[in-house]
């Protein structure tokens, strides 16, 4: 069975909120934007910074460390310094609630 971690109420949620959930030993970024839940390993590919509290903007979030970009659906690098992509967890929403897991 897939450990599923609870991240909150999907309602308790503002647009373009990020939090930080562990699955298995991973430290999780999810983010809710333009409406969607999303959720990257939180530790950019470039020089392991965390992704947590980075910006938001058109699909993707920049590590705050050197500007590396990740595209929040599939976790491809999109910006320099940043060239491999950052691994995607499943957001399941399930009774309202925010559920992480592997995928």
């Amino acid at each position: 069975m897939i450990e599923r971690v609870y991240a909150g109420k999907a309602d308790d949620w503002a647009e373009g909120e990020q939090r930080a959930v562990t699955v298995g030993e991973d430290s999780v970024v999810v983010i809710r934007y333009e409406g969607q839940f999303y959720a990257l390993k939180n530790l950019c590919t470039h020089q392991a910074v965390p992704l947590l509290g980075g910006e938001v903007a058109d699909g993707k979030i920049a590590c705050e460390k050197h500007g590396g970009k990740f595209e929040l659906s599939t976790g491809k690098a999109r910006a320099l310094p940043a060239v491999k992509p950052v691994k995607l967890y499943q957001v399941t929403l399930e009774g309202g609630s925010v559920l992480v897991g592997v995928l």
